[in-house]
């Protein structure tokens, strides 16, 4: 999973900029589902979290020769500079259903549990 937080007064063009780079991109990019997100308490300020299957996707996806275009086209649509943060997952529960099952991901694959 791939954070990145960045300030802008162009939202629209930020979103419109990564539509066109999933459409370029379609069948080789590597990400699951990216979500915008506006900070409710800091003004022109954003983060896109973008989900990868693994590390090695998210270094498949940086590879594409789009990727270096993207970077550069983001950056001039921001006020200041981004920071990124790419994590690995540990672990997802499911909130919004009742459910007695949750899985974990750990170095040797996915575990599915069941709470007690």
């Amino acid at each position: 999973m791939r954070f990145i937080n960045l300030t802008t007064s162009r939202p629209d063009e930020v979103e419109a900029l990564v539509s066109e780079c999933r459409a370029q991109t379609m069948g080789r990019c590597t990400a699951q589902r990216g979500t915008f997100t506006k900070d409710r308490d800091r003004s022109d300020t954003y983060v896109q979290i973008v989900e990868l299957p693994s590390y090695e996707d998210a270094m498949a996806n940086s590879d594409l020769p789009e990727a270096a275009d993207f970077a550069e086209r983001l950056t001039q649509l921001c006020d200041g500079p981004m920071t990124f943060r790419n994590l690995d997952v540990r672990s997802v529960e499911e909130m919004s259903r009742p459910s007695t099952i949750y899985r974990r991901e750990t170095p040797h694959g996915t575990q599915r549990c069941r709470l007690p």
